[in-house]
């Protein structure tokens, strides 16, 4: 009895077997955390969020690995770009809506910086998001593309000559949804400007009031066959389906490159770039460090380092390949892709950089569009 009450006793100084296994486990993963942990913070992958539009994706692609290896090679870290693909205004609309909490943003045009700033103190912040500290990376010129014996036929050399010829011929127009697409956005921009006899910059509220000008834009809408989501569809539709389908639209220069010599081939008729003589939009594609609360300095110095990969000579030429004229002035021009064989000019110097709308400006574009859109499209 004796030798019992001493077993009871001795076996209270213990825990069942399991509650053993159980203090074993967890402590072993504590350490198994607090190694991990160590590993990470001296060799794991820094990442940053960059917000960027479809247009450039295909190269981006192509030079973000590039650039990670030569990061790790300068410094001895890992660092990963983690990309996130949008449209431009949904690109905005995200940020604003905190859905995404990019480090970089860029969007197909310079034009929507002050947009976005302008929304974002509507929210009731107090600073810009998105600096003047930024850079462009690539450059595609917005374009009024034709078939080249209708060019020539009507003389059109912008967007005042397609306002004259709409008065007196029926012809087939057409360019992105502004609501959906930065390259719909640019065109109505430039309709608008030409419209007012003013530059983009100098449009102001009451422009888009005036009835004369509203008269102007919708006597060249009324035109339109259709609007679609992005730029890359015209280009393709028209070569596919000939001058029958559309006389005339807007989009970016390099969607003239990647279709011109198809349209050629099969219905005996170039498309053309017409590049307007009183100047035009560029999507510049400009790179944007936020000055945003989530962003940290070293994320900062990255994002620097990733802006200067993007802009050297090798990944600039590679930019060409998918029909982006260099941002970089150093970088030569690749006259293999640029030139009239394939539909667009080479030294486009004389072509006039117009400078982009206020933010207020392109939100009063956004509002008037249904006033002056083909309401059957």
């Amino acid at each position: 009895m004796a030798e019992r009450k001493k077993k009871r006793k001795w076996l209270k100084l213990f825990p069942k077997h399991g509650y053993i296994l159980l203090l074993i486990g967890i402590l072993i993963g504590f350490l198994l955390f607090t190694l991990i942990s160590v590993i990470f913070e001296k060799g794991g992958v820094n990442a940053i969020e960059f917000l960027y539009t479809s247009e450039k994706q295909s190269w981006i692609e192509e030079i973000t690995p590039l650039f990670e290896q030569w990061y790790f090679e300068k410094h001895g870290e890992r660092v990963q770009i983690e990309l996130t693909v949008t449209g431009t205004h949904d690109s905005v609309t995200q940020i604003l809506w905190g859905n995404v909490k990019p480090v970089a943003w860029s969007p197909a045009s310079s034009i929507w910086i002050p947009y976005l700033n302008l929304m974002w103190k509507n929210l009731g912040n107090q600073e810009d998001i998105a600096s003047d500290n930024w850079n462009r990376t690539v450059l595609s010129p917005v374009v009024i593309v034709g078939w080249k014996s209708l060019i020539k036929q009507h003389n059109i050399t912008g967007f005042t000559d397609l306002y004259e010829l709409a008065k007196t011929h029926d012809f087939k127009y057409g360019h992105p949804d502004p609501r959906d697409s930065n390259g719909g956005t640019m065109i109505v921009a430039l309709e608008f400007a030409e419209a007012a006899c003013k530059k983009p910059e100098t449009l102001e509220i009451d422009d888009f009031k005036d009835e004369s000008v509203l008269e102007s834009v919708r006597s060249l809408e009324s035109k339109a066959v259709y609007y679609s989501k992005s730029t890359g569809f015209f280009g393709t539709w028209a070569a596919l389906n000939g001058p029958s389908a559309i006389s005339y639209f807007g989009i970016y220069e390099n969607g003239v490159i990647d279709n011109a010599l198809k349209a050629e081939k099969k219905w005996g008729d170039a498309l053309v770039a017409i590049y307007p003589e009183n100047g035009t939009l560029f999507t510049d594609h400009p790179f944007v460090i936020l000055d945003a609360s989530w962003v940290e300095p070293w994320q900062k110095e990255v994002a620097k380092e990733y802006l200067t990969f993007l802009l050297k000579e090798e990944s600039q030429q590679k930019a060409q390949q998918y029909g982006f004229r260099p941002a970089n002035p150093n970088v030569p021009l690749d006259t293999t892709i640029f030139n009239e064989e394939n539909g667009v000019r080479a030294n486009i110097a004389d072509v006039a950089t117009l400078n982009p709308l206020r933010g207020e400006a392109l939100e009063a574009l956004f509002t008037v569009w249904i006033k002056v859109k083909n309401q059957g499209t």
